[in-house]
């Protein structure tokens, strides 16, 4: 007799458990879509603002405004070392992931892409993250302005 009732506990349990992971998959992705992170957004060191839309099944971000000489001088393209940079897309975070988003993210400073993340950690703010290798990450902290 106790066999039985310890199959049925466990069968109960699987059950409960498949419930809720199923309930926390579906928080998650309404999270997701809760957040929307459109908008215009100042850099942590001010130097720029970067328009964030609607990319894909994710967000791309391009230059609205940068300070200094506001051209592409140090990309690996010497035909594109003219350009400004105003209107460039440097990010491309079209793969959910967690709680943020994974792509690419070009670094106008020094003229590499790098492996990129976009993560609200907010309403008004995002971390975004370059990483080479996956594990040297530069973060940045960036604020909604509109």
């Amino acid at each position: 007799m106790t066999t039985p009732r310890v199959n049925l506990t466990h069968s109960v349990l699987m059950h409960i458990a498949a419930v809720l992971l199923l309930a926390t998959s579906t928080v998650g992705a309404q999270a997701q879509k809760a957040a929307d992170l459109s908008g215009v957004w100042q850099t942590e060191t001010a130097g720029s603002t970067v328009r964030i839309a609607r990319c894909g099944g994710g967000y791309c971000g391009t230059i609205a405004a940068t300070a200094g000489s506001g051209v592409d001088a140090q990309n690996p393209d010497p035909t594109l070392r003219s350009r400004k940079l105003v209107g460039v897309q440097i990010m491309q975070a079209g793969t959910p992931s967690g709680a943020g988003f994974e792509g690419s993210l070009y670094n106008p400073n020094d003229g590499k892409t790098y492996a990129g993340s976009l993560t609200p950690k907010g309403p008004d703010t995002v971390e975004v993250a370059g990483c080479v290798l996956s594990v040297l990450c530069k973060r940045q902290t960036w604020r909604r302005i509109r």
